[in-house]
């Protein structure tokens, strides 16, 4: 039986570039799991292993290892910083029991970060902060202890302090032991010496590390009485109250150093071990029936109990597919059948393996607490819940974003049409934010996305990986209809051909319903002049034209459809007849209610430095962008604005020229928006032409 409380489940996350790979890398060696450190630039980082990933120095995919320090094991997962990315930042998040949020020393607190450390606050993951590249030029650890109080409006514990700044950082001083950690420059991160802190560091130590007290010790009572009078906590005590503050989420340890030059990496390490929860001190995971709806019992983390685990990422590699797997009760055996409720269906287990990057160990089981991979499961999808066939329960699920963009795509070979689809179904099982669907009047292939990069990439991955080349179309932005008028409106199906025929009769109200609310179906009926049994018919004949608007084809959101009376015939009446009556009425009223054409409107959120802020506002403005906030920092200008995705094509390209490469932005879906008329009638021009070429 392995013990549980040795066991750190945690994910690495911040924005892009700010380091979390390397300091991955560095965890990597310390923990003796590799001898020579890859580097990101270099293309050579563990975890960093697809070619897309090596080439543009980000990371893509989330990956996952295990290792050990100071006798507990850690399993980690690298998640990447890119907006686009972001869903494998927030089913890691799910997965998880801790988290390490990077910052880097000179950009603080950028937009990804800010994305993802909502996500961290969704999921309640417990963290501790790691403001990384002290040793660059601008870099200022106290300013960024501020922005995550300003900004995230998280409580930093200042930890440790930094040892001189920029190119003269050469460690930290540990807050709890009074002890400064300097190393040497020889890039060893085994090359340091434990001295007293420096005279010119006192005054400053004892005021942080006063703070430190009073805060930690706010989590026990008798601990703070003591102190009151007069009577310091020791340091075990001290670590007690962090570690129950870290857990409760009442405050965020927060350490510093430099990963690329190996400096501090050791005492962040050290506080994953002291501070982060093992699986037994979180929450447990909530069960639910088939609806969703939470049942009231839960998956509590212990191997005695039923087996209940969650498939958070499907990978497909050269030894066949991998299902990414957190248990979180039971144990999991070679040979084993498990349910996947979501489907059904059960599954024999043939192998279970322990990753390390894209190697990985073969073993025999795995219990309540790991996170391991299962090889050649068939119908397991993101999020479906996997358990014991004779104790079946669903987890909570993961809910992913709908696509906002996407692009038509056919093989260049002949006859390769078959290749492609095979190849995408498999890239569509790894990323719940990427679909596929096939446009029934053109017969295309469709791909749909989160960002430009996010397809672009795929189209990458296609071609290398799959060894599929293809043509691309532009992008297409997902639009979608709604109504504005409240209509009252009557519909009567009638059709006789000898024996039995066909009648419904409907009247009906059609309004627009609230924003965010999709289709809503209600009955006002009295009376019998449409029987119950009908209603469910009416509801989706209605429901399912809302699938193709009456504008360009886009599916039609925001309506409330309200059926007042209507009436029947004892013999010619069926649920048919009243869906077909639905159908024609959609057809019929929606023309009448005024129908509008409804734009993606994204949250984009720009950093450039300041001498370029005019020019971006300017440019943002001309793309219809609307101004929420602007702020100014020692590093540069943050921007905020809400601007039509239509308008956001090629923005980095732009972005880069104007700001002599140094402007940076992350965009995310925020809502849909009326568009305007003019642009309203070029892409119904344009979406009636597709259609004409399709026919």
């Amino acid at each position: 039986m392995k013990d549980l409380t040795r066991y750190r489940n945690i994910g690495i996350f911040a924005h892009v570039d700010a380091g979390k790979t390397t300091t991955t890398e560095r965890i990597l060696k310390l923990t003796g799991k590799i001898h020579k450190i890859g580097e990101v630039h270099e293309g050579a980082a563990t975890t960093d292993f697809m070619e897309q990933e090596q080439e543009r120095g980000i990371t893509i995919q989330s990956a996952a290892t295990s290792c050990f320090w100071n006798d507990h094991q850690l399993n980690i997962i690298d998640t990447p910083g890119h907006v686009d990315f972001t869903i494998e930042v927030y089913r890691s998040l799910k997965v998880l029991d801790g988290g390490i949020g990077v910052f880097c020393g000179s950009g603080g607190v950028e937009p990804q970060s800010e994305t993802n450390w909502r996500y961290a606050n969704d999921s309640e993951v417990a963290r501790i902060i790691y403001v990384n590249k002290l040793d660059r030029t601008g870099a200022d650890f106290f300013r960024v202890v501020k922005q995550v109080d300003t900004i995230l409006g998280a409580k930093p514990l200042v930890m440790v302090l930094p040892i001189g700044v920029e190119e003269q950082f050469t460690g930290v001083v540990d807050l709890l032991t009074r002890k400064a950690w300097i190393w040497d420059d020889s890039g060893d991160p085994m090359s340091y010496k434990i001295k007293d802190v420096p005279t010119d560091m006192v005054d400053q130590v004892e005021m942080y590390r006063e703070q430190l007290i009073e805060l930690a010790i706010e989590q026990d009572d008798d601990v703070m009485e003591k102190y009151l009078e007069g009577e310091e906590p020791d340091i075990e005590t001290l670590k007690r109250c962090i570690r129950k503050g870290t857990r409760d989420l009442a405050f965020f340890p927060t350490y510093c150093g430099s990963s690329f030059k190996n400096k501090g990496v050791q005492l962040v390490l050290d506080a994953v071990v002291d501070y982060l929860p093992n699986p037994m001190e979180v929450k447990p995971q909530p069960e639910v029936d088939l609806e969703g709806n939470e049942t009231g019992s839960f998956a509590v983390v212990d191997p005695e109990k039923p087996l209940r685990a969650l498939a958070f990422k499907i990978m497909d590699d050269r030894f066949g597919a991998l299902t990414f797997t957190r248990l979180y009760s039971g144990k999991l055996s070679k040979g084993d059948t498990i349910l996947n409720t979501f489907t059904g269906k059960t599954e024999r287990v043939s192998r279970l393996v322990e990753m390390h990057a894209n190697s990985r160990e073969e073993i025999d089981s795995a219990q309540a607490g790991d996170i391991i991979a299962i090889v050649g499961m068939k119908n397991v999808q993101t999020g479906h819940t996997l358990c014991d066939p004779k104790n079946p329960a669903t987890l909570e699920p993961m809910v992913f974003p709908e696509p906002v963009i996407s692009i038509a795509v056919k093989p260049k070979a002949k006859g390769g049409e078959e290749k492609m689809v095979a190849a995408l179904s498999k890239m569509v099982q790894e990323d719940p934010s990427f679909h596929m669907v096939t446009d029934e009047e053109s017969g295309e292939t469709i791909l749909k996305g989160m960002g430009e990069l996010h397809l672009d990439i795929k189209v990458d991955i296609l071609k290398r990986t799959h060894g599929v080349e293809v043509e691309v179309g532009k992008p297409q932005v997902a639009y979608r209809e709604s109504i504005t008028k409240r209509i009252e409106d009557g519909y009567i199906h009638k059709k006789q051909s000898g024996g039995s025929g066909q009648y419904a009769k409907i009247n009906y109200v059609l309004e627009p319903g609230e924003s965010g609310t999709g289709f809503q179906f209600e009955s006002k009926v009295t009376g019998g002049s449409v029987p119950r049994e009908y209603w469910p018919a009416v509801e989706k004949g209605f429901g399912s034209m809302t699938d193709k608007g009456v504008l360009a084809g886009f599916p039609c959101l925001d309506l409330k459809f309200t059926l007042m009376e209507g009436g029947f015939h004892p013999v010619d009446s069926s649920a048919m007849a009243f869906e077909i009556a639905a159908k024609a009425a959609y057809r019929q009223s929606v023309p009448k209610a005024s129908p509008q054409l409804l734009e993606p409107i994204m949250n984009v959120d720009v950093f450039t430095p300041e001498n370029y802020m005019g020019d971006v506002i300017g440019d943002l403005n001309r793309r219809r962008g609307m101004m929420k906030s602007q702020e100014t920092g020692p590093t540069g200008a943050r921007i905020k604005a809400d601007v039509p995705l239509s308008e956001m094509f090629g923005y980095i390209g732009d972005l880069r020229t104007m700001t002599s490469g140094r402007g940076q932005f992350s965009m995310s879906f925020s809502h849909y928006a009326p568009c305007p008329n003019n642009i309203a009638e070029e892409v119904i021009k344009e979406a009636k032409e597709r259609q004409a070429a399709a026919s």
